[in-house]
């Protein structure tokens, strides 16, 4: 009975076995086809030029800018493409071969429907119905494998590009991280009650000008973004970061274009209320000026307000050949572009209102103080007591004529000695610029011996010894000029006078590394001869 039931199903089994081979030959190309089709085209744009729903939008991260597609897009497009390619296996395989072809064949039918002619025909399709099921089956589990496989070698691919871009950012926020410790940047607000450090500025896009808070190589770009305008932003600063409009994430306020690229030299210009600071200031910029104009270096103002300001201080002094009283309890540094060859500096100097420096209180306010990489300590030699004790005959009223502060340099000196200690810790290593001004009266006065090429001696020949000497032990190196604003300012300036009073910021400067300690020697020994004004 086995053997004959045997023999019965040999030819069944043969029959099936040639039409499964068949049907896998001809339905396993189809399968493999369509599945990859559908993966490819779900990873395009399923309307060219039309919102796609599977796009995340801008401004969902906090930025008002499009994710970049390496970041997490394309894993969606991935895991929606690899979902259609097994969906499409799935409806061929259960909705038209195994729901309709061999649905039909097992009920005696034909692959399209209509039923046999006679009961052997209708035998023949049940009988090849399991053969058709089985190729089919087949077939898509090869399809299956060899769409997982292709799927594979695309996730593979996705996931060495995405890292090579990840590592893209990192590398290149690592060489502008580096690049800012070599030049020594440190970006810093200018404007008053500020003055705090920034990481990142606030840039804003010149499209539609939005707000990208955090513009750099990440998760929206690596050499460039796209803002939700459609504008494209450059992320790096080699690639034109710089060249946008920058904001202080802190206060709101325009920042330099050169902040993040150029290192920042912060110089405060302390001394009494009417001991010259202003009129220092503008001679130190004459002076700059005047050396630009000699090609020794170059001094450019470096924003538009900047430049604004200075011109009308210039109009000023012209006319009125004096500068009036600083006001507001903290100041807005006046930024100034300085290079030589091809270092450069940004800059910052600070016109504090003396009435600022006179208690420790507000002394304490003036936070810029905690970022000084050096001080302009202005002398007003007149203004101290003890000095004009020293006066007789028309010597006092040139002093009065001249108009001295009301506080000491020596009291200045000691308030601004105690609290840079509290603000930065690193008095010692501060260098101090100590400019004497008002020399043009100071060469008039019979009672006190001229002022020499040693400032310092000279101070000390007058009863000054102990600034001096506490400047010495306070601070770090410290140099000393005598210097006539009014000589430097105005009509009928001094150009070799305008030098002498830049020559304390070059000095400065020169201890930051920029090469401009040169131009001081020639300067600096010629600096002894009486000013008239």
């Amino acid at each position: 009975m086995t053997d004959v039931l045997l023999w019965v199903l040999k030819p069944f089994a043969a029959v099936n076995f040639l039409v499964a081979v068949g049907i896998f030959l001809r339905t396993a190309p189809e399968f493999l086809w369509r599945a990859l089709y559908a993966t490819g085209r779900c990873l395009g744009p399923w309307h060219a030029g039309a919102p796609d729903p599977r796009i995340e939008p801008p401004g969902a991260a906090g930025e008002p800018a499009h994710p970049a597609y390496w970041y997490r897009q394309v894993w969606k497009d991935v895991g929606a493409a690899a979902l259609s390619g097994v969906r499409i296996v799935q409806y061929l395989l259960v909705r038209e071969w195994l729901g309709r072809v061999t649905r039909n064949l097992l009920r005696g039918c034909t692959p399209a429907g209509p039923r046999g002619d006679s009961p052997f025909t209708r035998t023949v399709m049940r009988v090849i119905g399991i053969g058709v099921a089985a190729g089919a089956g087949a077939a898509a589990v090869l399809a299956g494998l060899l769409l997982a496989e292709a799927v594979a070698l695309l996730v593979l691919g996705v996931a060495l590009v995405c890292a090579a871009l990840a590592l893209a950012v990192l590398a290149v926020r690592a060489v502008e991280g580096a690049g800012r410790i070599v030049r020594g940047v440190r970006m810093t607000c200018p404007h008053p009650g500020c003055y705090r450090r920034i990481a990142l500025p606030v840039h804003q896009c010149p499209a539609c000008t939005a707000r990208h808070e955090r513009l750099r190589p990440g998760r929206f770009g690596v050499l460039r973004r796209v803002c939700a305008c459609g504008n494209g932003l450059r992320t790096g600063l080699p690639g034109g970061r710089a060249k946008l409009a920058a904001l202080c994430p802190h206060c709101d306020q325009r920042l330099p274009r050169a902040l993040g690229t150029t290192r920042t030299v912060h110089l405060p210009i302390v001394g009494g209320t009417s001991s010259g600071k202003t009129m220092l200031l503008a001679a130190i910029v004459a002076g700059l000026a005047s050396w630009d104009r000699r090609g020794l270096l170059s001094m450019e103002c470096a924003t538009r307000y900047d430049a604004d300001e200075l011109a009308a201080l210039t109009r000023q002094l012209d006319g009125q050949g004096w500068a009036r009283a600083t006001t507001g309890r903290q100041p807005r540094a006046v930024m100034l572009l300085v290079s030589r060859g091809r270092r450069r500096r940004l800059l910052y100097l600070y016109d504090p209102m003396g009435e600022s420096l006179r208690d420790a209180g507000a002394v304490r306010e003036q936070q810029y103080l905690a970022h000084a990489d050096g001080v302009v300590l202005v002398v007003d030699a007149l203004a101290e007591p003890g000095v004009r004790s020293l006066l007789g005959g028309e010597d006092g009223h040139r002093a009065v004529a001249a108009r001295p502060s009301p506080e000491g340099p020596v009291a200045t000196y000691e308030r601004l000695a105690g609290e840079m200690q509290a603000l930065t810790g690193r008095r010692s290593r501060t260098p101090v610029a100590t400019v004497v001004t008002k020399r043009d009266v100071l060469d008039t006065l019979v009672s006190l011996p001229v002022p020499g090429p040693r400032i310092d001696a000279w101070l000390e020949s007058i009863g000054l010894g102990n600034l001096v000497r506490g400047l010495a032990h306070s601070f770090g190196r410290t140099r000393y000029w005598a210097v006539s604003a009014h000589a430097a300012t105005g009509t009928g300036a001094l150009d070799g006078e305008q030098r002498r009073a830049a020559e304390p910021v070059l000095w400065l400067l020169a201890q930051t590394g920029l090469p401009v300690g040169k131009l001081l020697t020639d300067e600096v020994r010629a600096s002894a001869g009486p000013v008239r004004a």
